[in-house]
């Protein structure tokens, strides 16, 4: 049962409000359609990401009395496409313009600084807001769950890719470049991106938003050759032809793929759908084909090299001879059974010994349990729900990765948060929320107060904002993020 301990602070401080009836009386019309004219429906969105943001402008612009607060763990907004979109995209960013523009209606707070299931939980929140919208995402890493993953020099590409982007939880990762080849284990996009932030020359990062930290690290890199490994074919990459395009353009660099992986496709991508026969198709021409003379001469020139190996799936991570450190990855060469989307890779016996001093493992994210009261599905790393209803918990819903899965890009976060305001919207209409009198922000905020957190508003977001943009401009860069919390919250006189 969720805790009540707030209610006599809320109807002490407003008691121009009628209290609502006695527990043990039965409130009239408790579950009746809710009357826009009467009250404002009070929504809370966990996690100020994209699937938080959208979730949130679909409610404000689809019901013109709804409040809905965000609540945030990090002092900052904007979740993955700070934390998560490279550096060199900054195109992607541009969503933060839209998300703003939400954030500073006046129906709608964000509440930074806060943790819920730490500094409040779920129940809470539910007592306080007729709806709640998990949108906290996937934040950990799958683990390879292998021999030797725990050694030096074996890092989650997350991690990786949080610490050039400023996420303050990873400033502390220190990755180890001194190597002359670094392995990728995953073919998804984030893979992709991880090998292009390391292998892109430096000076063309400069005028980005990466870190100076991590610029610093990347100047000195001894990285020359990068491995993308993956368990299945080409047929079954999750990456997209706009990063592999970028990779085979990537100055400096020259591509290394194997024309035997490609045998007899040629046929069958004439009946695959088009995005992945037109992404078959190049990785095919940069295999098969002789490049034009212009190629010919850069990619001679190229002193850095990245390549695709298809059907290996990793064994052990190998050691170096005093076993303090990576020295390779051993790889199980692999063969396709089935066809379509059950298509799996099974050991063929044969292995393969790769050495590397480097290895960042990209085999997908994973959501975990926010609370003990809300359902989880360890399996599927995912809050089991019908439409992003949470399962056997009315009033609780959830949107983006935490309700579908780490897979899709930001338009596929949009379409699907948006479905989840839909319904929300739809039992509000219909009666199946709450339809009393819910005190919102100012009850969470006595809760806050009284366990020592002080939440950061959008306001004070603005400020940390400027400041970034400000510390950017000396070295013509957009920003550079500011990456301790402690030196945040001193600068907003917490």
């Amino acid at each position: 049962m969720a805790p009540r301990f707030w209610r006599w602070w809320y109807w002490s401080a407003w008691p121009r409000i009628r209290p609502p009836p006695a527990r043990n009386t039965p409130t009239p019309g408790f579950f009746q359609q809710f009357s826009t004219q009467e009250k404002i429906p009070q929504i809370c969105v966990v996690g100020s990401g994209p699937a938080g943001f959208y979730t949130a402008q679909h409610v404000l612009k689809h019901h013109p009395q709804a409040h809905v607060d965000i609540f945030e763990k990090q002092l900052v907004p904007f979740g993955l496409v700070r934390f998560g979109v490279a550096p060199d995209h900054p195109e992607v960013k541009n969503v933060i313009n839209t998300f703003t523009q939400t954030a500073r209606s006046d129906r709608c707070a964000f509440w930074g600084n806060v943790m819920v299931g730490r500094d409040v939980t779920v129940p809470e929140l539910r007592e306080a807001y007729h709806a709640v919208v998990l949108s906290y995402g996937a934040e950990d890493h799958r683990v390879l769950g292998i021999p030797g993953e725990e050694l030096p020099g074996v890092l989650s590409a997350r991690d990786f890719v949080g610490w050039y982007n400023g996420l303050p939880e990873n400033q502390k990762l220190a990755p180890d470049l001194s190597c002359d080849t670094a392995v990728i284990l995953g073919q998804g996009n984030v893979a992709l991106d991880v090998a292009r932030i390391m292998l892109t020359p430096p000076e063309h990062l400069e005028k980005t938003d990466i870190t100076e930290a991590a610029l610093g690290v990347l100047r000195q890199s001894q990285v020359k050759t990068v491995w993308i490994v993956g368990r299945r074919g080409p047929l079954q990459v999750a990456f997209t032809i706009k990063e592999l395009r970028e990779m085979i353009q990537l100055p400096g660099t020259r591509p290394i793929l194997d024309p035997a992986d490609f045998l007899g496709l040629q046929d069958r991508i004439k009946e695959i759908p088009r995005p992945r026969r037109r992404l078959t198709e190049l990785m095919l021409r940069t295999a098969t084909e002789k490049p034009g003379v212009e190629e010919a001469a850069r990619q001679k020139l190229a002193s850095h090299a990245w390549g695709l190996r298809f059907f290996r799936s990793p064994q052990q991570v190998l050691p170096s001879p005093d076993g303090q450190r990576v020295a390779g990855i051993r790889l199980a060469i692999t063969r396709l059974e089935d066809v379509g989307e059950a298509t799996r890779a099974v050991p063929t016996g044969d292995m393969e010994d790769l050495p590397c001093g480097l290895v960042l493992s990209s085999v997908g994210y994973k959501s975990h349990p926010i609370d003990p009261s809300v359902p989880f599905d360890p399996k599927l790393g995912i809050l089991p729900n019908t439409e992003g209803r949470v399962v056997g918990v009315p009033g609780l819903y959830c949107s983006g990765w935490v309700k579908r899965g780490p897979t899709g890009v930001i338009a596929t976060t949009m379409t699907d948060s948006f479905l989840t305001g839909q319904v929300m919207l739809q039992d509000l209409k219909a009666g199946l929320l709450p339809s009393g009198l819910r005190p919102g922000f100012p009850a969470i905020q006595a809760l806050l107060r009284s366990r020592g957190i002080r939440p950061v508003s959008f306001s004070d977001w603005e400020k940390l904002d400027a400041e970034e943009v400000s510390r950017g401009q000396g070295a013509g860069k957009p920003r550079e993020k500011l990456v301790d919390p402690q030196e945040m919250l001193q600068l907003l006189g917490h």
